[in-house]
């Protein structure tokens, strides 16, 4: 597999390392290539560093994922260079990525027209107005359109990164590199960009980590919310409102990601038969575990793991218990 990275003069330095900390090291180990891509062979950077791409753009024709990470400006111009080779990428059945305002120039190739897409908040606005043909989702982390994928700003393109490397490697594989960053594996497209965060290191956020960690490593039955108001010595009240605080939602809501995430774990390990992947998951039936993707995913298990290129996956779990 060749994933080739769009670099461009006054690239982000962060945006560039994005897709390179979560795809380089373990697909180079396995024989592919990441190949940083430009149409320049030095470019200045933000911070007043310079870099030297390895590719020439016309490498990007030959790549099975392309990324854009970012772009300068919402006013400037998208490269007419780079939209074009956007724009072929789709043509022969690549994945495409834009990181945040990467997103448009996904846009001004063509590729978002009537499907869902997002980008950074603070341009969400401009997005919409530009592109009336996209239905933008101002508040989502990522969206994943099978193979069109874009994210919102900044850190939220390691969410959509290892979202990705999830569908081509597998959930562990994601998990174990998100482990190696030291970012959270579980935040999922639909999670709020704006999520209010406890104070970094203060006693009442370290006792909600270690309850989460808890809560992610056996999510099936999890012990009510007074319960575990109890074990963090803290009222339910304030327990509630630090939970918000760290996961931009409820305890419930937050449960709910984590249990999907440990059924897409099961889903592309191979388990077979939907209702055995519910309850294995926290799930009290498939009903609920189909309900709860069609929430958090915006597909039905079987309709996301056929996205997973996972050959005959969905067939088996088809012939185990149908979506």
């Amino acid at each position: 597999m060749r994933i080739a990275i769009i670099a461009y003069d006054h690239i982000s330095p962060f945006m560039l390392s994005t897709p390179l900390a979560v795809f380089g090291e373990g697909l180079l180990a396995g024989g592919h290539q990441v190949q940083v891509c430009s149409d320049q062979f030095r470019l200045n950077t933000g911070g007043g560093m310079i870099i030297e791409a390895a590719h020439r753009l016309d490498a990007v024709d030959d790549a099975d994922i392309v990324i854009l990470p970012g772009w300068r400006s919402v006013n400037e111009p998208v490269s007419p260079d780079i939209v074009a080779k956007l724009k072929a990428a789709d043509a022969r059945g690549s994945i495409v990525v834009g990181l945040c305002l990467g997103a448009f120039g996904l846009a001004e190739a063509g590729l978002l027209d009537r499907r869902r897409a997002t980008t950074h908040w603070a341009h969400a606005e401009t997005f919409a107005a530009r592109y009336p043909g996209v239905t933008v989702d101002a508040a989502a982390l990522f969206v994943d359109e099978g193979r069109v994928l874009t994210s919102a700003g900044v850190a939220s393109g390691l969410d959509c990164c290892l979202h990705l490397l999830g569908r081509i490697c597998g959930i562990g594989e994601a998990n174990r590199i998100a482990r190696h960053l030291v970012v959270a594996p579980q935040r999922a497209g639909g999670q709020p960009q704006l999520i209010e965060r406890p104070a970094i290191g203060s006693t009442a956020d370290r006792r909600v980590t270690e309850l989460l960690e808890v809560l992610r490593a056996d999510p099936i039955a999890p012990p009510s919310l007074d319960e575990l108001a109890k074990r963090s010595n803290m009222s339910r009240r304030s327990l509630t409102r630090h939970i918000r605080a760290r996961t931009g939602g409820s305890l419930g809501e937050w449960i709910r990601r984590v249990r999907v995430a440990r059924a897409k774990e099961l889903l592309v390990a191979g388990v077979r038969g939907l209702d055995d992947v519910a309850v294995r998951s926290g799930f009290p039936d498939a009903h609920a575990l189909r309900t709860a993707f069609r929430t958090e995913v915006g597909v039905t298990p079987v309709q996301w793991l056929a996205h997973q290129r996972i050959p005959g996956a969905a067939l088996s779990l088809l012939s185990g218990n149908p979506s």
